[in-house]
């Protein structure tokens, strides 16, 4: 996918610090892949090395464009993070597998953003790493 391959900063909402955590393991691996990772979650301080944030309005400017929101929340929350990311002028809108909202999905793609839901950033990532055979990134 073009505009993952042109993305350098992913803003994964609701990362957590605990291992065995699915965002944990997504993070990471998007990090060996050359993909700054910002952190989005009031719980915690920092993780994988990159300061955490309580909400994308909280990362600072000089931080830069947030290319990718990769959200790891339920669903019912999907609204307020798709509204979050259309301010932060985000290019891309990623709800993780079990995650997906109509509405706040039709005000994403409406507002200039790309949407994609319920599928995993990793496994598309390497499913596409191995059809094109080296990093999109």
């Amino acid at each position: 996918m073009e505009i993952v391959a042109g993305a350098h900063t992913v803003a994964v909402v609701g990362l957590s610090s605990n291992p065995a955590r699915p965002s944990f393991g997504v993070a990471r691996y998007l990090q060996s892949q050359g993909y700054r990772i910002l952190p989005i979650n009031p719980q915690e301080k920092e993780v994988l090395g990159e300061k955490a944030y309580p909400s994308l309005e909280a990362v600072p400017p000089e931080i830069g464009r947030i290319d990718i929101v990769d959200v790891f929340r339920r669903s019912e929350f999907v609204p307020e993070i798709a509204a979050a990311a259309i301010r932060v002028g985000a290019r891309l809108l990623w709800l993780q597998e079990g995650v997906a909202h109509e509405a706040a999905e039709a005000a994403a793609r409406e507002a200039g953003l790309a949407v994609v839901s319920d599928l995993c950033l990793l496994k598309q990532h390497a499913r596409w790493r191995g059809a094109m055979g080296s990093k999109p990134a």
